[in-house]
Parts: C-alpha cells; sequence; structure tokens
C-alpha cells in the first residue's frame, strides 16, 4: 500500500511546542520503551495508512505547530478494563508551518495532500513568534 494519512490533534492545556516537549518527557507520556504516546479510546481504521509514513499534528493555541511521525499502535488496557490506543511516536518534532485550526474534540484524519510544510531545516533554532503575531500572520495566510 503507498497510501499515507495523518492524524490532526489538540494539544490540550499546552502553550507551546516547548510545553508539549516537556510533557512527552515525563514517565506518564511514555511507552515502556520511552517513547513518547498519545492515548486515545478509538483505533484509527485506517492504520496500515497511518503506519505508511503517517504523522500526527499537533495544534497548540489554534494554530497547527508541529508534527511528529507515528512509530506505532500499542493496545493500552486501563485499570477500568476498556481497551485503548497508544499511539506512539517518534521522539523528533518536526515545526511545520503554522496553519489556523478551529477547535474540535478528539483526533481527526489529515490528508497528506491537507497537511502544511515542514519548516526547512534550520529553523527549528529560529525565535518563536509570540502567539499573537504567530496567529495574526497565519490569518492573512502569510505564514
Amino acid at each position: 500500500m503507498d497510501k499515507t494519512v495523518n492524524l490532526i490533534k489538540l494539544s490540550v492545556g499546552t502553550e507551546s511546542v516547548e510545553d508539549l516537549l516537556q510533557w512527552q518527557k515525563t514517565r506518564r507520556a511514555q511507552s515502556e520503551d520511552g517513547l513518547p504516546r498519545h492515548v486515545t479510546r478509538m483505533w484509527p481504521k485506517r492504520e496500515a495508512e497511518l503506519l505508511n509514513g503517517g504523522s500526527i499534528y499537533w495544534v497548540i493555541k489554534g494554530l497547527i505547530q508541529c508534527r511528529q511521525r507515528v512509530l506505532r499502535l500499542d493496545e493500552v488496557v486501563g485499570s477500568d478494563g476498556i481497551r485503548r490506543c497508544a499511539i506512539v511516536l517518534d521522539k523528533r518534532l518536526q515545526r511545520t508551518h503554522s496553519v489556523l485550526r478551529r477547535p474540535f474534540q478528539g483526533w481527526r484524519y489529515l490528508p497528506s495532500g491537507d497537511a502544511p510544510p515542514d519548516l526547512p531545516e534550520g529553523r527549528d533554532a529560529d525565535d518563536v513568534l509570540p502567539m499573537e503575531l504567530n496567529r495574526a500572520l497565519a490569518e492573512i495566510g502569510v505564514i
């Protein structure tokens, strides 16, 4: 199969990309092998396409700002006996061009053609724009 699909997810409670990175370094946010993960109730039906090079695009403060490659899906059964899906991610977080996104619940599929492009190499070290300026530039289509 040569098709790839991505996921898009709100990073609830996160103020910045750096906040997301800090959260993912906590033991609670990691799989047994130390990789970051996001646990969700629903198992992606398009698993093969997601695992064919797909990423999760993180929405922070109303903007898609970064992505992480999805490595695998692990089954997690909580203390309540409910089966959940742990989306295990690459430790590397790739910043993307900022794109406005309205709030939504859960995660959604994001076709590769609709995903924002990655920032060029070396731009990860650029100074971070203030959130208001980042949002304003995204609204007018500059970034």
